[in-house]
């Protein structure tokens, strides 16, 4: 097995050495912290550039076990989440949760993806009635999501097949059982990209 050191040295070396992050942070950089020594600002950087710069399913499995021989649960998540979401889409949406007044949720829950709420996006039962289709959640810029906020989310659709008809502007409403807990906007659908 390859320690995370050699692991994120490989992973550089798969982007393009013009590659920048939106902050600025360039494949130059990642080399420098990892000259240095500096694991977890290497990692960070690495999945800043690639939040920009598509890269392989591979590189996302590098940064993942990397993460986890780092100890960095939250990074590790993040890499396996991104490296499904090369390989099957995802959908970015604008989620609002309903308030505990509202009938929505009584309280957080972490926003790393292992949340896998129902979903009616519009699908149908052959007997006409509602379909729920299930997805995981992921909360983007926040590590908790509670009752009454706002944030930007991405779904990761277990049948990604079922989700192709949404497009930006769709409207979808997110269920526990079925009661309805949260309202989402669509604002960008992206297609696999292997």
């Amino acid at each position: 097995m390859r320690d995370a050191f050699t692991l994120l040295r490989q992973a550089v070396d798969l982007l393009p050495e013009d590659a920048v992050a939106e902050n600025g942070q360039t494949v130059g950089d990642v080399r420098k912290d990892i000259e240095l020594q500096e694991w977890e600002m290497a990692l960070a950087m690495l999945i800043e550039i690639a939040d920009v710069h598509p890269v392989p399913v591979g590189f996302w499995e590098m940064l993942a076990e990397a993460a986890r021989q780092m100890m960095s649960d939250r990074s590790r998540r993040w890499c396996e989440w991104r490296r499904w979401e090369v390989e099957h889409g995802t959908i970015r949406a604008t989620l609002t949760l309903l308030g505990a007044h509202e009938g929505g949720r009584q309280g957080a829950f972490s926003g790393d993806g292992r949340l896998r709420p129902l979903w009616d996006i519009g699908n149908r039962s052959a007997d006409g009635r509602q379909g729920l289709n299930v997805a995981r959640l992921w909360v983007e810029f926040a590590p908790e999501f509670g009752p009454g906020e706002t944030a930007d989310v991405r779904l990761a659709p277990l049948q990604p097949e079922q989700w192709r008809h949404l497009r930006r502007g769709d409207v979808i409403t997110m269920h526990e059982g079925q009661l309805a807990v949260g309202i989402a906007e669509i604002i960008e659908v992206l297609p696999p990209r292997v």
